[in-house]
């Protein structure tokens, strides 16, 4: 069983699952969502990444643009807390600050992608297990590249409150000490962006 530190127990860490891109490089139309697209595996892109998610930490909050109706179902179908973000428009980062604003009381959260299906789970554990030791941002690295998903301690929400904007939380990676951790899981890099990307 894994020991917890000052920064809490596994079950005060909140997942966090932004899920409210237009994903405008894989159907510029907006016609078709790529995050219900279906993988080899018969699986949805989002669902998946929601189940790996939902492997590592008790509670996942979904982040969602208003009116995605069939997604909101399935990620609830499957346990996630899902949460509409009037501001998805602005970008990544108002999704995420909306998501924390709804989580303040955890003691970190594990912010994953619904568009990186590949990562895996023990990848996942391997970020929360860092923020259990007391790192205050972890990251998985692969072949020398930072991934997703990445893990932040409450040391850093008055930080991740401040973002805005589609750049997210890489403001804060940039600008404050990182725990690095080494995986084989070229997942951590591997996004859905075209449709060629769901083979």
């Amino acid at each position: 069983m894994t020991q917890a530190g000052p920064a809490g127990s596994r079950r005060q860490i909140v997942g966090i699952l932004l899920a409210a891109g237009r994903g405008v490089r894989f159907d510029p139309s907006g016609a078709q969502n790529k995050l219900m697209q279906t993988l080899p595996d018969g699986e949805r892109v989002a669902t998946t990444a929601a189940r790996t998610l939902l492997s590592t930490v008790p509670q996942v909050l979904a982040v969602v643009r208003p009116g995605a109706d069939l997604l909101t179902t399935a990620l609830r179908e499957i346990g996630c807390t899902v949460v509409e973000c009037p501001d998805a428009d602005l970008g990544m980062g108002a999704s995420l600050v909306f998501a924390l604003s709804q989580t303040r009381d955890a003691s970190g959260w594990l912010i994953a992608l619904a568009d990186m299906p590949y990562v895996k789970a023990r990848t996942m554990h391997a970020v929360v297990d860092a923020l259990l030791r007391d790192a205050d941002i972890a990251v998985p690295i692969y072949q020398g590249r930072r991934g997703n998903p990445v893990g932040f301690s409450r040391k850093h929400f008055p930080g991740l409150l401040a973002l805005g904007g589609d750049q997210g939380a890489r403001s804060l990676l940039k600008s404050h000490a990182v725990t690095e951790i080494a995986v084989d899981d070229a997942g951590v890099l591997r996004d859905i962006d075209t449709v060629e990307n769901l083979q």
